[in-house]
């Protein structure tokens, strides 16, 4: 999942070096954390926060297939 979201991220983003994901796992769910540069982030949560959610979106989709929850946190 932490591939996925790199990959999402780094293209919307003006600084791609700037991208660092973080993912932790526990019996539950997979935990992914985004940190962008600050003035990345209104390019990454999109107006009234489409871009986010459709981030969370596509990566819950692919969490589906291995039957795992995965949360995204978007940092700054």
């Amino acid at each position: 999942m932490r591939e996925l979201v790199e990959i999402l991220a780094k293209a919307l983003v003006d600084n791609p070096d700037n991208v660092v994901v973080t993912q932790t796992e526990d019996e539950r769910a997979i935990n992914v954390s985004l940190k962008v540069a600050q003035e990345d982030m209104g390019k990454v949560i999109g107006k009234q926060g489409k871009i986010a959610k459709a981030i969370r979106t596509v990566v819950k989709a692919a969490a589906v297939k291995d039957g795992r929850r995965v949360n995204v946190d978007i940092d700054h």
